[in-house]
């Protein structure tokens, strides 16, 4: 895995000035996006100095990381309570479940729609396309963190011999069709949403 935080706070104060600097650059994010982030904008609003975000961030790069990885956790917990409580026994139920959280994050979440899971819209240069780990790409990390939730319903057989790589195929399709949705209206269109669905229900039936 990559280091996108320099050093990790363990003191509560710091843990809030850590979680409030990344509040603070999700928010400006959705106001002035990727290109016109600095740090020094970012410890403004975050009223802390700027040496104080650079004891945990390397810059505008480690920002991102930090805030596209806090997303993933928080999508991932979001996943883990539907999937305990509604227990889904097929991987088209799981489809559903995964694409109306990321969809809600998306709404909901400040710079959710900028950087997601890793770096919505910003140039996928390699350093952009490894905001979650050094060695894999954006979505195929985001695919093995996902991959406890759907081992046990991915099957394989002839048509499947590497559901893994079905999974990794499966996010591809839903990124491009996501960011489709959102483009198209800023609530997400749910014709696109709902056809989202439906094409990686029977991809991954």
């Amino acid at each position: 895995m990559q280091t996108a935080v320099r050093r990790r706070p363990v003191q509560r104060r710091s843990l809030e000035r850590f979680e409030r600097i990344l509040d603070s650059c999700a928010e400006l994010l959705d106001e002035v996006g990727y290109t016109g982030l600095t740090t020094k904008e970012v410890a403004r609003r975050a009223q802390v100095p700027i040496g104080t975000l650079y004891q945990f961030f390397p810059g505008v790069e480690g920002l991102l990381g930090a805030l596209a990885e806090r997303n993933l956790e928080h999508f991932t917990d979001r996943l883990s309570r539907r999937v305990e409580a509604e227990k889904p026994a097929h991987a088209g139920t799981l489809v559903d479940l995964a694409v109306e959280e990321y969809v809600a994050m998306h709404r909901a979440v400040p710079g959710f729609g900028v950087v997601d899971f890793g770096a919505i819209g910003i140039t996928e240069d390699e350093q952009n396309l490894h905001l979650l780990d050094d060695v894999l790409d954006n979505n195929s990390a985001v695919a093995d963190r996902l991959w406890s939730f759907a081992a046990d319903l991915l099957g394989t057989g002839a048509d499947r011999p590497d559901p893994r790589l079905s999974l990794r195929v499966a996010l591809e399709c839903a990124d491009a069709v996501l960011r489709l949705a959102f483009r198209t209206d800023p609530e997400g269109d749910p014709a696109l949403i709902a056809e989202c669905k439906r094409l990686l229900r029977g991809y991954l039936s």
